[in-house]
């Protein structure tokens, strides 16, 4: 028997905005739930932006600490990830000011910088040519994917931010100005140029592939 719709009902007990309740009723559980859902797309965020592996983990751990302190001033005028990934970015920047300061843990830093972690991008075109074609184009689209990967990387700092948001983890314009505390239009701005960029990178690399165009 099929029952009536309830079109009042409450919000799926996994939701962000129960969760944020329950943990401000004093759920502990409610906000480690939200700590499992969002980790690895913090982590994923702030690599883009500190590429020591340690760091990573520190600079997500104390956004999380910092979002559980704050939580009571998030209003739910945004979704609740695109407020933790604003926290993350200004607990990254923070972090990458406090190293500058320090030039030798810089220097440390930098020397680390070498990424032994391939992207999503670049698992999935990897993956996904292993299945069906050749091993030369196989190799040809893990060459493509690492040139993607290192002109995301050479991108300058508000660039990358805007284009990892948008093409990684699929915010839309107004959650990216509301990440970055930027205007919507700055934020088109931002992912064209880095589009741009990107793309005088590889094109060479897809021109010399048959059928390939960027």
């Amino acid at each position: 028997m099929n029952l009536p719709e309830d079109h009042n009902a409450p919000p799926a007990p996994d939701s962000d905005a129960l969760l944020v309740q329950r943990t401000l009723a004093g759920e502990m559980r409610a906000y480690e739930l939200l700590v499992m859902k969002y980790q690895r797309r913090v982590e994923r965020l702030v690599g883009r932006m500190v590429r020591d592996s340690d760091l990573v983990q520190d600079i997500a751990q104390e956004t999380f600490l910092r979002a559980y302190r704050a939580l009571a001033q998030f209003r739910g005028d945004a979704q609740f990830y695109t407020w933790l990934y604003r926290i993350a970015v200004n607990t990254a920047k923070k972090q990458l000011m406090q190293l500058k300061r320090d030039p030798l843990v810089f220097q440390s830093q930098l020397a680390s910088a070498e990424d032994d972690e391939t992207s999503a991008a670049e698992r999935e075109l990897t993956h996904s040519a292993a299945d069906t074609e050749t091993p030369d184009a196989v190799l040809a689209s893990k060459e493509i994917a690492e040139a993607v990967n290192a002109a995301m990387d050479a991108l300058p700092e508000e660039l990358r931010m805007a284009i990892t948001l948008r093409e990684i983890e699929g915010l839309s314009y107004e959650e990216i100005a509301l990440a970055l505390d930027c205007p919507i239009g700055t934020v088109r701005s931002r992912i064209f140029r880095a589009r741009e960029a990107i793309s005088s990178r590889i094109k060479p690399m897809l021109e010399r592939q048959s059928g390939k165009r960027w």
